[in-house]
């Protein structure tokens, strides 16, 4: 055989949660420092010459809607006073209508009324009469003021009238301001850095603790430990994991117990078709072999054991395969009358020779809609569990009972009951009671196949007893319009 050339990759090295909490959240921290360090240094400027902007156009919408209400006065006063502007309103002549200036005798439009010329104003004016629209604004930079100022005109029309509103707005420079930000941010990314990597020990520390020591109790409980308790204390999340774990716990243990169980009802019920097998052949050739009165005795418990082998065998692969989901169901239409009346006339030797009152109550008969043979199996159980358990009465009765949304089918007996505590594991496997009349009573398989074939079925069905008073065994069928009758 040819070896390979390359060599087989080494295991990659899986870390602990600690470690990825904590480098998600340094790298989360990272990129929020790297993010504020960006914004401050390149877009600080421009963040707030547009700010300034809008704030102009917004005063200017302000403004309009005071002059249409009456309270232009006011209006002027409080925005050129809270925002640093000089505001003017003129009329279609370029006459002064009112003015108000809180930037001082340098500014653009105060210029213009001192000097008498109107010239900046006039030129934003042409330039918005050419452009076709309703405002205007301009960023020019202004070497008296040693800043850049904003110059706005809006045009709006009230009671018939043109209108023009000039304002002015200085974009104060922020170096200084920005230097001082800066500088604040130097300090702010070392508190941050230091709270970061403290903050990543507490949380790391908090979130990884409980899932390692579910793990750790994990570990013990994959090696056999049943008795681990699960419950941490922590988030919802964690909570809610203990509990599952806890109840898987709970469900393995139970299966741990019932294979256990499995194995020995299994073995007893080999054990014993398979001595009386050895023991009746022993017998034929040691005592009866040449008697064919006693040979054919022999023979013939013989052949019960081994079928009764035969029906273990085939209950264990029937139930396998009902749980394991591989057999598939024949569903058809058939007459619940038929069918359980069909069920009840083999059981006329029963009747005869040990006499069992066995009938049937019907409603009105329907047509249902199931797999037939494995329908067969439910009843047959049940019955068969009904007269294994019907005491010294045997009395059993077959009731049919319709709804309106189902059929519901009991078999109820009039035997000893069964305790509320062991109501629950009436259908587990291999499940018998300790009151059975008859020495012949199965393979303790039926009710746990049963239950298999209703589940596949989507039917409801359960048992109601009490001791003294019998025991109904019951399922259900549901009923659509096509499958009535």
């Amino acid at each position: 055989m040819k070896r390979s050339d390359k060599a087989p990759k080494p295991p990659r090295t899986k870390h602990a949660l600690r470690y990825y909490i904590s480098v998600y959240f340094i790298v989360f921290t990272i990129f929020i420092v790297a993010l504020l360090w960006v914004f401050q240094y390149f877009f600080l400027q421009k963040y707030y010459r547009s700010a300034r902007i809008r704030a102009v156009s917004d005063v200017g919408d302000m403004l309009v809607e005071a002059y249409r209400n009456g309270e232009l006065e006011s209006g002027m006063k409080r925005a050129a006073f809270d925002n640093s502007m000089c505001i003017v309103l003129t009329d279609s002549s370029e006459m002064l209508i009112r003015g108000e200036n809180n930037l001082g005798s340098l500014s653009y439009f105060m210029l213009d009324r001192l000097n008498s010329s109107g010239f900046n104003m006039h030129n934003l004016k042409q330039e918005l009469e050419s452009g076709g629209s309703d405002q205007i604004t301009k960023i020019i930079k202004s070497e008296s003021l040693r800043s850049e100022e904003i110059l706005l005109c809006r045009k709006f029309q009230s009671e018939g009238s043109s209108y023009y509103l000039y304002i002015e707005s200085s974009i104060n420079p922020v170096d200084s301001t920005v230097s001082i930000i800066r500088e604040q941010l130097i300090y702010i990314t070392i508190i941050i850095a230091e709270l970061a990597f403290i903050i990543t020990l507490f949380i790391s520390k908090r979130i990884s603790d409980p899932i390692v020591n579910l793990k750790d109790k994990a570990k013990r409980f994959a090696d056999g430990d049943f008795s681990v308790d699960f419950h941490e204390r922590g988030y919802s999340e964690i909570t809610e994991l203990s509990e599952v774990l806890n109840k898987a716990e709970d469900e393995i243990g139970k299966v741990n117990r019932l294979r256990s169980e499995l194995i020995a009802n299994i073995s007893h019920d080999l054990r014993t078709p398979l001595t009386m097998v050895k023991a009746y052949a022993e017998m034929i050739r040691d005592l009866s072999g040449d008697n064919p009165e006693k040979r054919n005795e022999h023979l013939g418990i013989i052949i019960d054991e081994a079928d009764r082998l035969s029906n273990l065998v085939s209950n264990i692969l029937e139930l396998s395969k009902l749980e394991s989901g591989n057999m598939e169901l024949g569903y058809s239409e058939f007459s619940l009358h038929d069918k359980i009346r069909d069920i009840l006339t083999r059981y006329t030797l029963v009747i005869e020779e040990n006499g069992y009152d066995i009938a049937f109550e019907p409603d009105e008969d329907r047509i249902v809609f199931a797999d037939a043979d494995k329908l067969d199996q439910v009843l047959y159980n049940f019955i068969n569990n009904a007269i294994n358990y019907s005491g010294e009465n045997k009395r059993i009765r077959i009731r049919q009972i319709n709804r309106e949304d189902c059929t519901r089918i009991e078999v109820e007996d009039n035997g000893k009951g069964i305790s509320k505590e062991l109501l629950p594991k009436v259908f587990d496997r291999y499940y018998r009671g300790s009151k059975m009349q008859r020495e012949v009573v199965g393979t303790g398989l039926g009710l746990s196949i049963c239950k298999e074939i209703l589940k596949r079925h989507n039917f409801a069905f359960g048992v109601q007893s009490e001791e003294g008073k019998g025991s109904v065994f019951w399922f259900e069928i549901p009923v659509t319009e096509h499958k009535q009758k």
